[in-house]
């Protein structure tokens, strides 16, 4: 039974060559958007990949599972994944894969626990340092403004969410700027970017060793930062939108030539500025629908067999 190796294979070849197509392709900074949707199907496609083959393998090594998983298939069905013919080498990939699914619902698990730990911490220094004003009800959505020195601006997830911006970022911020920033943080706040960023961590940390994983994590930052800008640039305009990235970010020598943990933001600021068109519409819908397929391809190729048998 060749068919788990065969689906191995092929989530090993679209780990390999989709990041590398991704990479030198010229859309997705022009559509962040649909570049987004595209690395969730590749790295969908790849864990879909991982389980046929463990599912298939399980079959194969064990006839309690094979006879739940072809339960209500016809006889010729069955016969046709031969799952007689497996040797011993089913029963060790069908545990490997499994103990990987484990660890990455562990390390999934471990990134949400963080994430709320760092959450709760924040929100009780928001609480402590912005209190509820007399008459306020608690648990309804606010914009809070922060005393301090550096002129910034964050989103807080959680139910309710938290906008938060610092007096000297009013200070600093002109005219529509303050805008821009604030529905650059409600972009991520209505796509829920955090949810996304979970799961790219916890597939990272949990695989270091697994480049497209790595790809994965540092794109989904980048990408959500993206199309976060699009969101304020759409409403506030591009120029708008820079220069609010300027004035916020500026003190933190992100413009000097030594990189720093946020050296994005210049390529951040020049791509505004550039305003690169848009795709056409046609061409939006055909990645977008290309990459759906992505995730079916592993799909179809574990039904061959049943498939051809009923034909």
């Amino acid at each position: 039974m060749l068919l788990p190796a065969a689906l191995l294979l092929l989530g090993a070849l679209t780990a390999v060559a989709a990041p590398r197509l991704l990479a030198r392709a010229d859309w997705p900074d022009r559509e962040p958007v649909v570049a987004l949707w595209v690395w969730q199907c590749v790295v969908g496609a790849v864990l879909m990949c991982c389980v046929l083959s463990m599912t298939l393998s399980a079959a194969a090594a064990w006839h309690a599972v094979g006879g739940r998983v072809f339960a209500t298939a016809p006889r010729s069905v069955v016969e046709a994944y031969a799952l007689g013919t497996a040797g011993p080498w089913a029963a060790v990939t069908a545990m490997v894969l499994a103990c990987g699914g484990l660890w990455s619902a562990a390390m999934l698990a471990r990134e949400v626990v963080r994430a709320g730990a760092r959450r709760r911490a924040r929100r009780a220094g928001l609480r402590e340092r912005a209190p509820l004003l007399p008459g306020e009800v608690p648990g309804t959505d606010r914009l809070v403004v922060l005393e301090g020195e550096r002129p910034d601006a964050w989103w807080l997830p959680g139910t309710p969410s938290r906008l938060v911006v610092t007096t000297a970022a009013l200070h600093r911020l002109r005219g529509r700027q303050l805008d821009a920033v604030l529905a650059h943080e409600r972009g991520h706040a209505r796509a829920r970017h955090d949810w996304l960023l979970h799961c790219a961590s916890a597939l990272a940390d949990g695989f270091p060793r697994v480049p497209v994983f790595a790809a994965f994590r540092d794109e989904m930052h980048r990408l959500v930062e993206l199309a976060a800008d699009d969101v304020a640039s759409r409403r506030h305009g591009r120029l708008t939108t820079a220069l609010a990235l300027v004035e916020l970010n500026e003190d933190r020598g992100v413009f000097r030539p030594a990189p720093t943990d946020r050296a994005q933001v210049p390529q951040r600021v020049d791509r505004l500025l550039t305003a690169p068109d848009r795709l056409p519409a046609a061409r939006r819908l055909r990645l977008t629908a290309a990459a759906a397929l992505v995730p079916v391809v592993p799909v179809l190729l574990a039904f061959l067999p049943g498939l051809h048998a009923l034909r």
